[in-house]
């Protein structure tokens, strides 16, 4: 009873989901089916009617009246065949445009979800498997649950018709019909079953398949692969993954052959029975050869459609089974949501950013990234934060940007709580240039905009924020300018350098008229020289912010109001570059030891110079 109860909820969210997305189209398939389903049984009807019309004229001769009761269920019948043709027709036209609308509405859902859902859920291999099974063919499942119970509805409808004219015969023969489909109904609830257990236990594989797919076809991997020849590697490994699946998929497809082959000829015995006996009382007269051809059309159609109607439930149990996936997907809630009475928040920082005794760890692991991490920026100040890999630099980027919660302490903003705030309104006073940004396919003025899109239209901004970057001249040799298309996905796309990217992307973030700028390894990509360059314009970019550099470049930690060194997830050293060279703690050996490897630029030896001085 519980299963029939989940199933019937299931039906009635996708037909809402489907009555949503397409409701004129939904109605006119609901009265498609109620039509369709009446047809065979009129056509039985007219069969008998034909048949016993010309047993009539073969015995009376060939006049007028005789002809008449051929001729009318002749014209009937012909009607009926091109009546079905027609439907057939307009059913297909409304079934495509149902399914087109149902899979931009569904879509749209997913990809409403996937923007709702917490940052941290796509660091999560159960969310990725979940995104997973959610997006394949989440829009044709939920489509075809409900054709699947439309096409129960309409062969409902005929059953009903053919077992009223089979009862004529015998009240036991509508009983013999649904029994010789009870086997077959069996073996399709089994494998369907089994179908979706393999599915669900193959996500993680068929993901798998996918992530190799992309390692032997994407531009981004193409270099690597040809230089170190790992491409064979991968393809193998890609084709064991393949024949391993392939080989269970084999396995389940032909139990499935087998089962269905064995539930097929006990339906065929029992109708051969059910016409046996029919055909005895033809021999014995007590039934007109009208009243066989009718039975015996009646009960062919009934079997074919009982068996129909028993698979419709199948289907439904089985789609029911994949589109519970996608009902899980967006059921999913956020845990970073805005406060029940968020205070509002403020347009420019007077006081600062306070990082107040956060201990945070990711989520599924054991071990603290920060523990009573404390740490304070004045606003307006430039901030550069070092430290080795894994010290916790770029966890303070997440949790400021409320992709995170910190488990115990608070982050503020001019004294309030972070978390006191609406979420989209404290993100918009941020800007971050990621460690590894996005490369959009995209023309670069769109690509700039991406910032802030409320001021897309603002092309002098634009050139504003590509200038700060030091990438305006680089777009101004392009082919188009601003509106060149960036990125060699697209017909009539224009590649850039590594350092020219990350430009676009600094661009993007300057372009953003955020209160608090937040850059993470901002000149990774770039050469010492290009790097001093961009440091002036950087400052002159921050000019009544207050920003945040994350970074591992000791020429660019140097120029900043403030340099915090991190270590295991704490604050192990802070001051001007000049005053930690004087205390010569880690910060001045770490310093000395880059400066043996990467000499800065003459321009920087003379800052570092005079900040020695100071």
């Amino acid at each position: 009873m519980h299963r029939a109860n989940t199933l019937a909820s299931k039906l009635l969210k996708t037909f809402g989901l489907v009555w949503s997305a397409a409701r004129y189209w939904t109605l006119g398939w609901l009265l498609l089916l109620g039509i369709q389903g009446l047809l065979p049984a009129a056509t039985v009807v007219l069969t008998r009617q034909l048949v016993d019309g010309l047993v009539f004229v073969v015995g009376a001769g060939i006049d007028w009246n005789a002809i008449q009761t051929v001729l009318l269920p002749t014209v009937l019948m012909a009607v009926i065949l091109v009546t079905t043709q027609l439907l057939s027709s307009i059913s297909e036209l409304v079934r495509t445009m149902q399914a087109e609308l149902v899979q931009d509405h569904v879509s749209h859902l997913i990809h409403s979800q996937s923007m709702a859902i917490d940052f941290g859920c796509y660091e999560s291999s159960d969310y990725n498997d979940q995104l997973d099974r959610a997006r394949t063919g989440a829009s044709s499942r939920s489509l075809a649950l409900l054709e699947s119970g439309g096409s129960l509805l309409q062969n409902s409808i005929t059953l009903l018709a053919v077992a009223t004219l089979l009862v004529a015969y015998g009240l036991w023969l509508p009983f013999i019909l649904l029994g010789s489909a009870l086997p077959t109904f069996y073996v399709v609830l089994r494998l369907n079953r089994l179908q979706y257990q393999w599915s669900q236990r193959t996500t993680t594989d068929r993901r798998r398949l996918q992530y190799f797919e992309l390692l032997l076809t994407h531009a981004t991997v193409a270099a690597e692969l040809r230089l170190f020849n790992f491409g064979p590697h991968f393809r193998e490994t890609y084709q064991v993954l393949r024949r391993r699946l392939r080989s269970e998929k084999f396995k389940l497809i032909r139990d499935q052959g087998i089962s269905r082959f064995a539930a097929g000829l006990i339906a065929l015995v029992i109708a051969g029975v059910a016409l046996a006996w029919m055909g005895r009382q033809a021999l014995l007269g007590t039934v007109t050869l009208g009243d066989l051809a009718l039975f015996y059309q009646a009960f062919n159609r009934g079997q074919a459609v009982v068996k129909a109607a028993l698979n419709n439930l199948g289907q439904i149990y089985k789609n029911s089974l994949f589109i519970s996936n996608l009902f899980q997907f967006l059921s999913i809630q956020p845990k970073i949501v805005d406060p029940p009475q968020p205070l509002p928040v403020p347009s420019s920082l007077r006081q600062g950013i306070r990082f107040n005794r956060v201990t945070f760890r990711y989520p599924g692991s054991s071990e603290a990234v920060l523990k009573d991490f404390d740490l304070t920026i004045p606003a307006g100040n430039i901030v550069t934060i070092v430290g080795d890999n894994g010290a916790g630099k770029s966890t303070l980027l997440k949790l400021l940007c409320r992709f995170y919660d910190p488990e115990a302490g608070s982050i503020e903003l001019d004294g309030n709580d972070i978390r006191n705030f609406p979420v989209q309104a404290l993100r918009r006073l941020i800007t971050v240039l990621f460690q590894f940004p996005m490369t959009y396919q995209l023309p670069a003025n769109k690509n700039i905009a991406l910032g802030d899109l409320d001021a897309s239209d603002d092309h002098a901004q634009i050139q504003t924020a590509a200038m700060g970057a030091g990438i305006h001249d680089k777009l101004m040799r392009l082919p188009q300018q601003y509106s060149t298309l960036l990125g060699k996905w697209f017909p009539g796309g224009t590649d850039l350098s590594g350092g020219e990217w990350q430009r676009i992307a600094l661009a993007r973030a300057f372009f953003r008229k955020a209160p608090i700028i937040i850059l993470d390894e901002p000149t990774s990509a770039m050469d010492p020289w290009a790097e001093a360059d961009w440091l002036d314009r950087f400052r002159t970019m921050a000019s009544g912010r207050t920003a945040i550099v994350i970074t591992h470049r000791f020429t660019l930690a140097m120029r900043a109001d403030q340099i915090h060194v991190m270590r295991a997830g704490g604050i192990v050293e802070s001051g001007t570059h000049a005053e930690l060279l004087q205390q010569d703690g880690l910060y001045a050996e770490s310093w000395r030891s880059q400066m043996q490897t990467t000499p800065p630029s003459s321009h920087d030896a003379e800052v570092s110079t005079e900040l020695s001085q100071l």
